[in-house]
């Protein structure tokens, strides 16, 4: 039997940067916020390694400044 996959509340946020066609992406974290619907909190850790199967990281977070830059990979 198969186990289900969880979908990770950064789902939408995956599936918009997959999208961009620059290697480079800058999001405040507001913009985050109304992309995937939840406010940036501490699991975005967690989502960091997952956003590599879409062939994007994390390249820096900005917490003073509340943006994270995104590089592809």
């Amino acid at each position: 039997m198969k186990k289900k996959m969880m979908m990770s509340k950064y789902q939408k946020l995956s599936e918009y940067i997959k999208e961009q066609s620059s290697n480079t992406l800058k999001l405040t974290y507001d913009e985050i916020e109304n992309i995937t619907g939840v406010p940036l909190d501490h699991s975005f850790l967690t989502y960091k390694k997952e956003l590599l199967d879409y062939g994007w990281q994390v390249k820096k977070i900005h917490m003073k400044e509340k943006y994270v830059e995104f590089v592809k990979n």
